[in-house]
């Protein structure tokens, strides 16, 4: 009888259990990371004088103090250290419990790995940017004002600074959570007699892509038909990874597509307000349209702007590469831990390189 919980063959554990482990202790290190920076915040707070105690017998406008003082740079200090745990778990996840190198993940740099990178940036902020241009043809939105902010202590340009690295921490360790470990160890997983390789990396796709959405299920305005949108925008996003094997073109989409709808284009960002817009709007258009309170994302408009999206990033894999080859490698494991401390370059590399 096989063991539920140990792959004696490949000596780790199975992919359930390591998915558990990796992204139980990133989202408990997440949680406690944000209540001692909460607590940092009011420790400040009290030293300016402006804690009381009806205050802290309102977590409510105690968090409204927060974020009207120093909110953008609690955000920003959030984002910056989930990329720091998120880069440490896994670090330490590919070495003791899914017996790979870190590079593995979809980090294996070259020229092209950044040409790459550079191409989905482009691209998050073409689409974003053709979506305004639709919206405002169509009389869906009006523009109500330039480089405006919420705050009467920050100015605009540092809170939009401040949300360009937050939305690069985000793109960053989302990508790396939600594709590079989520889907490559599901599809590994799934990689049985019955599926195989294909079956097993299809559906992996499928089942991150709804983790990704379901995840944001809890987010500001979210709605059953936000949560499916973001389903597909997480297919979207994954589509790169499947083409190439490398998180490059995610993540850099990643980054633009949200920087540009909030920071940019005053969008709301998967349910959230920003705090500082170079263009500010107000929506007038139909909320199936255009999604509304959530953003683009919940809306028509978004649908058509992923699938958009998804031709682009075939037509330039297919440009760069000569060819579509679906990277069935991701559902294949090959421990690339050996004798001499992984110093050799793992099988992974080597098809890498090949490549190239």
């Amino acid at each position: 009888m096989k063991n539920p919980f140990y792959n004696a063959k490949e000596k780790r554990l199975r992919s359930g259990l390591r998915i558990i482990i990796q992204s139980g202790v990133f989202l408990f290190g997440t949680i406690l990371a944000g209540v001692v920076l909460a607590f940092v915040m009011v420790a400040i707070l009290a030293a300016q004088g402006k804690l009381n105690s009806d205050l802290l017998q309102d977590p409510g406008s105690l968090n409204a103090v927060i974020m009207n003082t120093s909110g953008s740079l609690f955000v920003l200090f959030s984002q910056v250290v989930s990329l720091i745990l998120i880069i440490l778990t896994m670090f330490l996840a590919a070495r003791f419990l899914d017996r790979r190198k870190f590079i593995d993940f979809g980090f294996h740099f070259s020229k092209r790995w950044f040409w790459d990178l550079g191409f989905g940036l482009f691209l998050g902020a073409l689409l974003m940017a053709l979506i305004f241009l639709v919206e405002y043809a169509f009389g869906w939105v009006e523009i109500t004002g330039y480089v405006t902010t919420l705050s009467v202590k920050t100015p605009a340009s540092t809170i939009i600074l401040y949300s360009l690295v937050g939305y690069i921490c985000v793109g960053i360790y989302e990508e790396m959570l939600f594709r590079g470990y989520i889907f490559r160890n599901l599809a590994e997983g799934l990689n049985f007699k019955t599926l195989g390789t294909r079956g097993g990396l299809w559906l992996a796709y499928l089942i991150s892509s709804s983790i990704f959405g379901i995840a944001h299920l809890l987010n500001p305005n979210a709605s059953l038909i936000s949560t499916v949108n973001i389903i597909l925008a997480g297919l979207f996003l994954g589509l790169g990874f499947v083409l190439t094997g490398e998180l490059a073109i995610p993540i850099g989409l990643h980054i633009t597509w949200n920087f540009f709808q909030g920071n940019v284009f005053g969008f709301p960002v998967s349910g959230t307000g920003s705090g500082a817009t170079v263009i500010q709007i107000n929506q007038l258009g139909s909320d199936w349209i255009t999604g509304g309170v959530f953003g683009p994302e919940a809306g028509l408009i978004g649908i058509i702007a992923i699938l958009i999206g998804s031709l682009l990033t075939i037509l330039y894999v297919k440009q760069t590469r000569g060819d579509l080859n679906i990277q069935y490698r991701l559902a294949d494991y090959k421990s690339t831990i050996n004798n001499n401390e992984g110093t050799e370059k793992s099988f992974e590399e080597k098809q890498v390189l090949a490549s190239e």
